[in-house]
């Protein structure tokens, strides 16, 4: 089992303390919907859901939810994809006491992205961003790599991904959202879409 220092990590709320390359901080930082942003940087994009399921929350999101320790939440993994790359491992965890009235279309989300129901509905309040270094030992950056099948592979191990989540409130309900922003990202080019 991995010691606790490499299974949590710290989230901080400026991007600087990551001292991540400067080509990733327009990426953590951006204000808005990142599902608007990758649009306006593929020609197609697309939500690959990996699964939605109950499970136990991390040890490093349970205060952040309101829980006193880790305990079953309802939990979405997605890989955002432009141009069929994925560039985005996203991770959601909603409390087991949140109701369909609090989120009334997480449960049948499917392949739609969760960032055009949350910055559509009024309801929805956004937190502030907290930021992130994810070393291999983090179980997000575990997940990320299995899912780009990166397991076992040399040098995989060494790679760092930065983070960043953030806290969405509806009625009495919270949901943490959490992005692991995977190298390709760099690699996108805007197509000057306005798809604000």
């Amino acid at each position: 089992m991995s010691a606790p220092s490499l299974r949590q990590t710290q989230w901080r709320p400026h991007v600087l303390a990551l001292n991540a390359p400067a080509a990733f901080r327009p990426w953590l930082t951006a204000a808005g919907s990142l599902t608007a942003r990758l649009k306006a940087h593929s020609a197609q994009f697309r939500v690959q859901c990996l699964h939605q399921r109950t499970a136990r929350c991390l040890s490093d999101e349970a205060a952040a939810i309101g829980m006193h320790r880790p305990g079953r939440v309802w939990e979405r993994e997605v890989l955002l994809r432009c141009d069929n790359t994925p560039v985005v491992f996203a991770h959601t965890v909603v409390p087991m006491s949140a109701t369909a009235e609090d989120w009334p279309l997480f449960s049948a989300l499917g392949e739609r992205s969760l960032g055009t129901t949350l910055f559509g509905d009024p309801l929805v309040r956004r937190g502030v961003l907290e930021f992130a270094r994810l070393r291999e030992g983090h179980p997000l950056a575990q997940r990320a790599r299995k899912a780009l099948g990166l397991e076992g592979l040399d040098g995989a191990d060494e790679l760092l991904l930065y983070a960043r989540r953030c806290l969405y409130r509806r009625r009495r309900g919270t949901l943490l959202v959490t992005e692991v922003f995977l190298p390709s990202v760099l690699e996108l080019i805007s197509t000057n879409k306005s798809k604000q």
